[in-house]
C-alpha cells in the first residue's frame, strides 16, 4: 500500500514554512494523541503518521531529500524512515511534546536538578481596617498572621537534623522520567520524588518532612498617608514559606477605610454637611468646622445663603498617595427649618411672611409667578 504524502498528512502545502508545519502538527497531535483516545487503534495509527511526517519535514536536510525523491529517499534502512529513525528521534520528539502538550500530558517544562518540586510558597491576604483619620495621617500597624514558616529544626530541607535529602534513584535527580511508546517517548514527573529530584529517607519530626511549620507571625505594616479603601500593600517574602527551602510567597495587605461619622470621601476630596439656622443663613454668620488634622476651618456664610450652598476650602482634604498634593474640603450648608415654635415666634414669622416680597424671597416669588403665567396661558 502506497504511503500517504507527508504534506497531506499534516494538511499543509509544500511551500509551508517551519511555523506553519509546527502549528499544523500541534493541532492534529492534540486530536489524535493516544492519551486522548485510549484503546483507539486508528487514532494511534494517525498519530504515528503525524510524528513520522513532522520528524522528516521539520528537518531541513530530510525535507530537501523528501521533496526531491519522495519516500524513496528513506527506503533501504536509511535514517528517518519508518522503523529507521535516527538515534536522536526520541529526544527531539520529547522536546516537541513538552512544547505542545505542557501540563495536559504531564509536561510543564524541563526542570533539572529537582527544581520542579520546589514550588514557591503561596501568597497570603490580610484584611486591615483603618479609620479615616488614620488614612489621613498614615500609621504603623502591627498585625498577627497565621502562616507557614521555614522549619528551624531542619532549616527547611525536610530531613532529620544531621541528615540530608538524597538524590532520587529513579530519575537521577532530574525530577522527570522518560516513558517510551514505540518509536516516540514522553517525559513525565517522577512518581518516586514527585518531581523534586530528591527523596527524604529520614524526615524531620518537627515538620514531618515538609520543611515548614505553621506559626503566628507578628509583622509591622507601614500604612502611608492618603490610602483609599481597597488599597493593596505588598510585603515581599512575608507569605507562606515554600516547601523544603523553596522561596516564600508574598503577603498582601488589603486596606478597608471605615465610614466616618462626619465626613464622606471622593478620592482626595472630603465632603461634609453643616446645619445652619434659618436666621443665621438669612443674616450671615461664621461657622467653624473641625478638620482631620485636628484643627478648625472657619467658613464665612454670607447673608441670604440658601440650603445646599457649597463652600470650598482648598488644600484641606486628603493627602494624595505618593504625591505632595492635597485634595479639597467641601462644606455644604443645610438651612434648618425651625420646629416646636412658641406662640410669639409664630406671630413674628407670620408677620414676616405678610411683609415679605420678591426682594426678600426672590426664588419663591419667581417660581409662583411663572406657575401663574403657565397655567393662566394654558387655560386661555
Amino acid at each position: 500500500m502506497a504511503k500517504r504524502d507527508y504534506y497531506d498528512i499534516l494538511g499543509v502545502p509544500k511551500t509551508a514554512d517551519d511555523a506553519a508545519l509546527k502549528s499544523a502538527f500541534r493541532k492534529l497531535a492534540m486530536v489524535h494523541h493516544p492519551d486522548k483516545n485510549p484503546g483507539d487503534a486508528e487514532a494511534e495509527k494517525k498519530f504515528k503518521e503525524l510524528n513520522e511526517a513532522y520528524q522528516v519535514l521539520s528537518d531541513p536536510q530530510k525535507r530537501g531529500a523528501y521533496d526531491r525523491f519522495g519516500h524513496q529517499a528513506f527506503e533501504g534502512g536509511g535514517q528517518g524512515g519508518p522503523g529507521g529513525f535516527g538515534p536522536d528521534f526520541a529526544s527531539s520528539m520529547s522536546d516537541i511534546f513538552e512544547d505542545i502538550f505542557g501540563d495536559v500530558f504531564g509536561g510543564g517544562g524541563r526542570r533539572g536538578g529537582g527544581q520542579r518540586g520546589r514550588e514557591r510558597g503561596a501568597d497570603l491576604r490580610y484584611n486591615l481596617d483603618i479609620t479615616l483619620e488614620e488614612a489621613f495621617k498614615g500609621k504603623n500597624a502591627t498585625i498577627k498572621v497565621p502562616t507557614s514558616i521555614t522549619c528551624d529544626a531542619c532549616s527547611g530541607n525536610g530531613a532529620k537534623p544531621g541528615s540530608k535529602p538524597k538524590t532520587c534513584s529513579t530519575c537521577g535527580g532530574q525530577g522527570r522520567v522518560r516513558a517510551t511508546q514505540g518509536f516516540f517517548s514522553i517525559e513525565r514527573t517522577c512518581p518516586t520524588c514527585g518531581g523534586r529530584g530528591e527523596v527524604i529517607e529520614d524526615p524531620c519530626k518537627s515538620c514531618a518532612g515538609a520543611g515548614r511549620v505553621t506559626r503566628e507571625r507578628t509583622l509591622s505594616v507601614n500604612v502611608p498617608a492618603g490610602v483609599e479603601d481597597g488599597t493593596r500593600i505588598r510585603l515581599a517574602g512575608e507569605g507562606e514559606a515554600g516547601m523544603r527551602g523553596a522561596p516564600s510567597g508574598d503577603l498582601y495587605i488589603f486596606l478597608g477605610v471605615k465610614p466616618h461619622g462626619f465626613y464622606s470621601r471622593d478620592g482626595a476630596d472630603l465632603f461634609c454637611r453643616v446645619p445652619i439656622s434659618m436666621v443665621a443663613a438669612a443674616l450671615g454668620t461664621e461657622v467653624k468646622v473641625p478638620t482631620l488634622d485636628g484643627k478648625e476651618a472657619a467658613i464665612k456664610v454670607p447673608e441670604g445663603t440658601q440650603s445646599g450652598k457649597q463652600f470650598r476650602l482648598r488644600g484641606r482634604g486628603m493627602p494624595i498617595l505618593r504625591s505632595k498634593d492635597v485634595g479639597d474640603l467641601y462644606v455644604q450648608a443645610v438651612v434648618e427649618t425651625p420646629q416646636n415654635l412658641t406662640r410669639r415666634q409664630r406671630e413674628l414669622l407670620a408677620e414676616f411672611e405678610k411683609d415679605s416680597s420678591k426682594e426678600t424671597n426672590p426664588e419663591s416669588h419667581g417660581f409662583f409667578a411663572k406657575m401663574k403665567d403657565f397655567f393662566g396661558g394654558a387655560g386661555s
